[in-house]
C-alpha cells in the first residue's frame, strides 16, 4: 500500500514540478540559455513529465502484491530525478558560468534507472504469459 501512495505522489510531485519548471524555462531563462542548453531543459521536462504519467497509471494498474512491481516504481522514481534534474542542474549552472560537471554521470545513472524500470515492466508483463 505505501508504495502506491509514493508512486502517486511522485506522479503528482513530478508532474506539478514539469509544468512549473517547463514554464520557468521557457520564460524566465529563455533569454539565459543557450539553444542546447534549451533543448537538454526541455529533454528534461519531457522525460519528466512522462514518467509522471507512468507513474500514475502503474500507480492504478499494478498489483503491487510483489517485489518487482515495487522495483519497477523505485526505478522510475530513482531514475527520473536523476535523469531529469541532473539535466537542469547542468543547464541552469551552465547558463551562470559555473558547470557542475560532477552531475554529467548523473545523467546516465537516471537513464539507466529508467531503462531498468521500462525493462522489469516488460519482464512483469511477459511473466504472466511464460
Amino acid at each position: 500500500m505505501q508504495v502506491i501512495l509514493l508512486s502517486q505522489v511522485f506522479a503528482a510531485l513530478y508532474g506539478f514540478l514539469g509544468i512549473l519548471l517547463g514554464a520557468f524555462g521557457a520564460h524566465a531563462l529563455k533569454k539565459k540559455f543557450t539553444p542546447e542548453q534549451m533543448a537538454s531543459f526541455e529533454t528534461g521536462i519531457k522525460y519528466q513529465m512522462y514518467h509522471a504519467i507512468v507513474l500514475l497509471v502503474l500507480s492504478f494498474n499494478l498489483g503491487f502484491t510483489s517485489t518487482l512491481d515495487q522495483t519497477i516504481i523505485i526505478c522510475f522514481i530513482v531514475g527520473t530525478f536523476l535523469f531529469s534534474f541532473s539535466i537542469y542542474g547542468l543547464c541552469l549552472t551552465g547558463a551562470f558560468g559555473k558547470k557542475l560537471r560532477l552531475l554529467g554521470p548523473v545523467t546516465p545513472l537516471g537513464g539507466f534507472f529508467l531503462a531498468s524500470g521500462w525493462l522489469l515492466l516488460l519482464y512483469s508483463f511477459l511473466e504472466n504469459f511464460i
